[in-house]
């Protein structure tokens, strides 16, 4: 049978633990220029650090975040729905320009109605 890794593997005395990246739907509910509310069907725990795809019109921004808090939102026969608060951390200038901008945006077209 042909080897086809690129290195030898070696088995684990007793345990060893890692964590898994799962991308997850999640709802926008508020943004800020510093951070996001956001409904997800998992909880987030406190502290952690997440990539975020943010679909802002129709630009798809790519965003570092820490969750501030996590709460159940809602409890349905569809499951658990939780709130988290996510703080923005490291953003570029680029990206942070464009979440100006989208917000911006906003506020422009509700002072219009």
């Amino acid at each position: 049978m042909d080897n086809k890794r690129g290195g030898q593997r070696f088995p684990i005395l007793g345990e060893l633990h890692g964590e898994v990246t799962v991308f997850q739907p999640i709802a926008i509910r508020e943004i800020s220029l510093g951070g996001a509310q956001i409904e997800t069907a998992v909880p987030l725990q406190l502290n952690s650090l997440h990539q975020f795809r943010l679909m802002l019109g129709d630009r798809s921004l790519v965003v570092k975040g820490r969750v501030a808090h996590c709460r159940v939102s809602d409890v349905d026969d569809q499951g658990t729905t939780y709130r988290s608060g996510v703080e923005f951390i490291e953003l570029s200038e680029p990206v942070a320009a464009a979440i100006a901008g989208f917000v911006e945006a906003i506020k422009t077209a509700r002072q219009l109605t």
